[in-house]
């Protein structure tokens, strides 16, 4: 069940009133410092829960990070009959529903997506799991969430990075879907960019928050909510015909394929990019490669590579690196039979899955970008 809530405390309320033995918060140090005062001051029932504290970045998505939480559910009484609420970004969501579906062959999990990115993205689907010998989730299982509620007042929390790296999962949303979807995205986004360069989400402004954040009722939060719902039900569909991810679920991985090589290079190097920033450069050379394959339309692909460079750091590769990004994506789990797996399109919202490409294809994509 996803819940974007416009009563967070009553709608968390009807999800736990269950009889739980014991209730979990499991949070990274930037949530435990931004996120969790807001929760516990609108829902301070929370405050008596035992509270498990992991590193925040990517680089701590990890086997270690999944046995320190194993660890401390076990220490303190955690049953079968005990609940984890996963408080963060995509990490957080990914790493708490893999140690809950696991730990005593499974425990009852919430999520609570505190970035845009979680929303649209990691906290929906009951994909779950962590980073292994630096490849993205390469270790996983399928299990969904009791719930998943989102509160879109913590996005206030984010700065204007990390709202781009949700935009762009919602843009995939718009190009799998509808034109008119992803106009209606394009204006939303470009509208508020204006805001984040003068009011200064960075600087936590008042005004920005009051606009945006959907703490004001006014037109720009019910479109921001508008959207964020669209994507949910877009995500829904397809979970209820192919929750398993075997067929026509693939249509979400669009611009994932080289976002993942790209998001797995970036932490490689001393300039590791989010991974909305990694699929937005991905749609990017999908498009080029939809291009390519299904002649797609090359003005909108120069239309998505204009946006994305204006408003997205680059991927710090050099062509030099091919052969090692090449090798990453080799390892995608999309992939079957040797060959690299990709979700092109024909047209905007025309899905096309289970896509090849030569090497000389990719690298003239990935060359692109250099």
């Amino acid at each position: 069940m996803d819940i974007v809530s416009q009563n967070f405390a009553k709608d968390l309320q009807s999800q736990i009133q269950e009889k739980f033995d014991c209730i979990f918060l499991l949070l990274d140090s930037n949530t435990e410092k931004y996120c969790l005062p807001k929760i516990l001051q609108n829902a301070p029932y929370l405050a008596d829960c035992q509270q498990i504290i992991i590193s925040d970045g990517e680089e701590n998505k990890t086997l270690q990070t999944i046995e320190q939480i194993w660890n401390f559910l076990s220490t303190n009484g955690a049953t079968r009959q005990s609940l984890l609420l996963n408080i963060g970004g995509g990490m957080v969501c990914d790493l708490g529903g893999f140690a809950a579906a696991t730990f005593k062959r499974g425990i009852n999990f919430i999520n609570i997506p505190t970035t845009l990115l979680a929303a649209v993205d990691a906290a929906t689907g009951g994909k779950t799991g962590f980073n292994f010998l630096g490849l993205k989730n390469e270790i996983g299982v399928f299990a969904q969430p009791q719930a998943v509620i989102i509160n879109t007042s913590l996005f206030s929390t984010l700065n204007s990075r990390n709202l781009y790296s949700g935009f762009a999962e919602m843009l995939k949303y718009g190009y799998i879907n509808s034109e008119n979807l992803l106009n209606e995205t394009f204006k939303f986004i470009n509208t508020n960019a204006v805001l984040l360069s003068h009011c200064g989400l960075d600087q936590q402004s008042q005004k920005y928050k009051n606009e945006i954040a959907g703490q004001a009722c006014n037109d720009r939060d019910r479109t921001f909510v508008n959207l964020i719902r669209k994507n949910l039900e877009i995500k829904q569909y397809f979970l209820e015909i192919d929750h398993f991810d075997k067929k026509e679920r693939k249509a979400l991985n669009f611009g994932h394929t080289f976002g993942h090589s790209f998001e797995a290079f970036s932490h490689q190097t001393d300039c590791p990019i989010l991974h909305g920033e990694a699929v937005a450069w991905g749609m990017v050379c999908e498009l080029f490669l939809s291009h390519i394959l299904l002649n797609f339309n090359k003005i909108e692909v120069v239309k998505l590579y204009s946006f994305v460079k204006e408003n997205y750091p680059k991927p710090a590769f050099c062509c030099n690196d091919l052969e090692q990004i090449y090798e990453l994506m080799q390892h995608d789990k999309k992939n079957s039979a040797n060959r690299i797996n990709f979700t092109l399109l024909s047209e905007i919202g025309s899905v096309k899955i289970n896509q090849t490409a030569t090497k000389e294809q990719i690298f003239e994509c990935l060359e692109f970008l250099c």
